[in-house]
């Protein structure tokens, strides 16, 4: 009797863990379809305006344009959604929590042997302090070529635009990248 007990506990652990991962694989698409398509808009509205605009006519799409996207993602889905990073431009809005940063890190090792940063991506279901459940996700945004105009090696950003970087992001830590590096992520936490 008591076999069997501890029999149909496994089992039952064993079919509730099985729904646990069906439910995150479940989230993660859900969540991919819905909040990556911002991605595409963010970055064309980047590359648009360091095109017309060079890098310093690009800082206001950078700093307006981008949260309004993200600000417009949040009001229809009811998610919190935002941009982070360990190297942040604008500290108020970027600075990634504790499950971000150590994220953030992991995209980073990966990187370093020998990883696309842009095909990671790790989501799961959270439980906070206070109980409440969230499924989290996060994104890696790579470095791309266009990027290094104003993120790139500090000795190379025109004087220019290191005033304007200046007068924008006083708190700026966000150069020195390089082509393939994880210059941040998108972070989506769902309420569950």
């Amino acid at each position: 009797m008591k076999t069997a007990a501890v029999i149909l506990s496994c089992l039952s652990l064993a079919a509730a863990q099985t729904v646990r991962a069906q439910d995150g694989n479940t989230l993660l698409d859900e969540t991919r379809k819905t909040a990556l398509p911002v991605l595409p808009r963010v970055i064309g509205a980047m590359q648009a305006a360091v095109k017309e605009q060079g890098a310093v006519g690009a800082i206001p799409v950078c700093k307006e344009k981008a949260p309004a996207l993200l600000q417009e993602m949040r009001q229809q889905t009811g998610w919190d959604i935002r941009r982070v990073s360990l190297r942040t431009r604008h500290p108020a809005t970027g600075t990634p929590d504790a499950w971000e940063a150590r994220q953030l890190a992991d995209f980073d090792i990966q990187v370093a042997n020998g990883a696309r940063a842009e095909q990671l991506e790790v989501g799961a279901i959270v439980v906070a302090a206070d109980g409440q459940r969230s499924y989290r996700y996060l994104k890696a945004l790579p470095v791309a070529e266009v990027c290094l105009s104003c993120h790139g090696p500090a000795d190379t950003l025109s004087p220019d635009l290191k005033a304007a970087l200046a007068r924008d992001y006083p708190q700026d830590r966000a150069t020195g990248y390089a082509v393939g590096e994880v210059r941040g992520a998108l972070s989506v936490r769902r309420p569950l």
